[in-house]
C-alpha cells in the first residue's frame, strides 16, 4: 500500500459516502484511478468492507464500555464461549499484555451494565477485570 492508497483510505474514513468524483478531487487523481485503486484495495483485502453507523446503533445501547479481562490458565476458550452467549457483549478481542481479552459491552442502563459486569466477573476462569465506560465516540479523521 503506497501513500496514495493510504490517503484514499483516510478520505473514506472521513466520509465513507463520498462519490468517486469527490474523492478524486480531494486527492488530485482521476476518477478512474480512484475506482481502480478502491477495487484493488478491496480485492487484496486491505479494505474488508464498508459500514454504516446509525444514531439507533448508539441510542439502543447508550451505556457502552470496554472490559479488560484476565483469565486463569487455559480457560480462554471457555470464557470466550460464555461471553459469546451474552447479548450485551458486542465484540470480544484477544490482546497481549496484562489482559487476555477485551469485551465491548452495550446496555440500555447503568444498572444493566453493572449486572453484566458482575455476571462476567463470576465466570469460571476470570481472575481479574478492569472496565472503562465510553463517554463519546469519534471516528478517526472525522471532525
Amino acid at each position: 500500500m503506497d501513500e496514495t492508497d493510504q490517503a484514499l483510505i483516510a478520505a473514506l474514513r472521513r466520509d465513507g459516502r463520498a462519490s468517486l468524483s469527490e474523492l478524486a478531487a480531494r486527492l488530485g487523481l482521476a476518477r478512474a484511478t480512484v475506482r481502480a485503486r478502491m477495487e484493488r484495495l478491496v480485492a487484496r483485502g486491505e479494505i474488508q468492507g464498508f459500514t454504516v453507523v446509525t444514531r439507533g446503533d448508539l441510542t439502543a445501547m447508550p451505556v457502552r464500555g470496554l472490559m479488560m479481562i484476565g483469565i486463569e490458565g487455559r480457560g480462554t476458550d471457555r470464557v470466550l464461549a460464555r461471553l459469546s452467549g451474552l447479548p450485551e457483549v458486542q465484540a470480544v478481542h484477544s490482546t497481549n499484555g496484562r489482559w487476555d481479552l477485551i469485551a465491548e459491552i452495550g446496555t440500555r442502563t447503568l444498572e444493566e451494565f453493572d449486572r453484566v459486569l458482575a455476571m462476567i466477573r463470576k465466570l469460571d476462569g476470570v481472575t481479574a477485570s478492569e472496565t472503562s465506560l465510553m463517554l463519546s465516540t469519534r471516528r478517526a479523521g472525522r471532525r
